[in-house]
């Protein structure tokens, strides 16, 4: 089963990632902000980050930049799944360290083939 830490402070858009994911048999845990996520983050093993960019505090730009100090996250797959969708939202979260972008609202059809297509591109050969 993949582990996938979710960083959403919104209870809808929590509930409903966490739905499409857990049908598909994934363990989605939940962080509230950046802080949480990180302190999560160096505690539990994830192969994959879901990050949400409006976050209350530290925003998810910097939450990536610390996630990415931690030599034991290095390598987890960071998603920005974000509102944010104006030009330059996507380098900017790609900068900040995260991998990949999904915009918000998200497409149920398409969104577990694209968190499948991230849990592939792990750096340690670790998907299946």
């Amino acid at each position: 089963m993949k582990n996938i830490l979710y960083i959403e402070d919104n209870d809808q858009n929590f509930y409903l990632v966490h739905y499409i994911l857990t049908a598909q048999g994934y363990l989605v845990i939940r962080a509230r902000d950046g802080r949480e996520g990180i302190n999560s983050a160096m505690n539990t093993i994830f192969d994959l980050i879901l990050l949400d960019i409006q976050l209350p505090g530290m925003d998810g730009y910097a939450t990536a930049r610390e996630l990415r100090k931690i030599p034991e996250v290095a390598d987890i797959p960071i998603v920005a799944l974000t509102s944010y969708a104006m030009a330059g939202d996507r380098e900017k979260a790609l900068a900040a360290g995260c991998t990949g972008y999904i915009e918000k609202p998200i497409n149920p059809k398409t969104f577990t083939e694209q968190i499948r297509s991230h849990l592939h591109t792990r750096g340690d050969g670790a998907e299946e």
